[in-house]
């Protein structure tokens, strides 16, 4: 049986070491499923769109993805299109409850459960922490009082990934100004206008408490740059 994944490659780097396939179904082999193919384009458009800065187009292309998994009356796999959206967002530092995955948490599997609660930042237990990817355990282990923020981020080599765990650190008071501006060089390197703007503001924001007038101006100069006109 074959397991066909179903997510963009960025993000699929995220979350497909969960030690489960997002998205997949179960086929012998090809034609592969029309609503498998659908989906997957619609979650390529959508990440694209949401990391851009296009709100409406990232709704519509989620939606599009969610109506298509819907088709096969699995709500484990909807789940994951809503943990999928969740992540993408927490790496724009849009943080809240990731209610459309809330809703289908009772069919998500124990790996989604535990990276949803990642993604919000919750301290996790030793066997949940094992079901994350290996580029996010050390910064669960670090929230989870099991150690020291750790210092490797730069290490995470797929860039979405090391914003959302940035992300993570950040939502639990747990980011160095050092992280935030790796978070922020990342967004920048990939042209993604919306976590960029988001990463520019907390670096701003550190340079006012600072009293660095110059640096809170020269970040300005780089948000109103970056910024659409409107």
């Amino acid at each position: 049986m074959k397991a066909l994944p179903l997510l963009p490659h960025r993000l699929a780097q995220v979350v497909a070491s969960l030690s489960i396939v997002l998205l997949a179904a179960c086929a012998g082999g090809p034609p592969v499923p029309d609503w498998q193919a659908n989906a997957k384009g619609a979650i390529d458009d959508a990440v694209t769109a949401h990391l851009t800065g296009d709100s409406r187009a990232a709704t519509r292309a989620f939606e599009r993805a969610r109506a298509e998994v819907a088709r096969t009356g699995r709500p484990e796999l909807v789940a994951r299109v809503e943990l999928m959206r969740c992540a993408a967002m927490v790496a724009s530092l849009q943080f809240g409850p990731c209610e459309g995955f809330e809703t289908l948490r009772a069919d998500a599997a124990a790996p989604e459960r535990a990276y949803a609660d990642y993604l919000a930042a919750k301290p996790l237990r030793p066997e949940d922490i094992a079901h994350l990817p290996p580029a996010h355990r050390g910064v669960a282990a670090a929230l989870a009082g099991a150690g020291a923020m750790p210092g490797g981020l730069p290490e995470i080599d797929d860039p979405l990934s090391r914003l959302i765990a940035v992300a993570v650190a950040f939502q639990a008071g747990r980011a160095s100004p050092a992280a935030v501006a790796l978070a922020a060089d990342t967004a920048s390197a990939q042209g993604w206008r919306r976590p960029l703007l988001a990463w520019l503001g907390v670096q701003q924001g550190l340079a006012q408490r600072a009293g660095e007038t110059a640096e809170v101006q020269r970040l300005q100069r780089r948000i109103d740059l970056v910024r659409p006109a409107p």
